[in-house]
């Protein structure tokens, strides 16, 4: 869930259960009667440095824990707009109340007059994400999206206008419940999502967004 997208999901199981076999028929090979004598002269003998160049890895992978790309992985500045894709129709059928800041930006993105926007209630979560020189009572509910793995991540966040922006924690997950408002936003007129509350919430399972 961390590392890529839920649709590939299945070929790290095929390739975990690829590898289960190739490793039970080497244990097999291995320990059944006679493979001592059927090494023909050679020495195959497993090298200290060939088990830390396999262990070193695995122990990393299993000791520490996985964490997906949050507020301390954003490079430059976080966008606030998107391309059409093929699934704005979707995105429209979407009812406002249960859209995500991703078809949220989408909805922006292919609207031409966002007056029909306004007042529109909206429940987003997002981690949060401050730049500098942001007006103190807004911050952006941001997300990462991802197409085929965390290679590919790109940020994008929803503008947030709240009166208590200056005591949340940049990268603290939150959802914010609100409506969308028409004004100002820098230096052109756009969507924002006036909040009426925004409560600390656990990192989602699928932390992730999927154009």
């Amino acid at each position: 869930n961390n590392y890529i997208n839920l649709r590939f999901a299945w070929l790290a199981w095929v390739a975990a259960g690829i590898f289960f076999l190739l490793g039970g028929f080497s244990l097999y090979t291995l320990l059944r009667p006679g493979a001592a004598n059927d090494t023909h002269g050679h020495d195959h003998r497993i090298s200290w440095a060939s088990l830390l160049a396999l262990g070193v890895p695995l122990a990393l992978g299993v000791l520490i824990p996985s964490q997906p790309l949050g507020a301390e992985a954003v490079d430059g500045s976080i966008s606030t707009t998107t391309t059409v894709s093929a699934g704005s129709a979707t995105t429209f059928a979407i009812a406002p109340e249960y859209r995500n800041a991703l078809d949220w930006l989408r909805v922006f993105s292919a609207t031409s007059d966002f007056s029909t926007l306004e007042g529109q209630p909206a429940d987003v979560t997002g981690f949060v994400y401050r730049e500098p020189g942001t007006p103190e009572d807004e911050f952006l509910a941001a997300r990462f999206t991802i197409s085929c793995c965390v290679a590919d991540a790109s940020a994008i966040g929803l503008p947030v206008i709240w009166e208590g922006t200056p005591e949340l924690a940049q990268g603290a997950w939150v959802q914010v419940k609100g409506t969308i408002a028409v004004q100002n936003h820098d230096g052109e007129t756009r969507p924002v999502l006036h909040a009426e509350s925004v409560d600390l919430v656990d990192q989602p399972e699928h932390p992730y967004l999927y154009p």
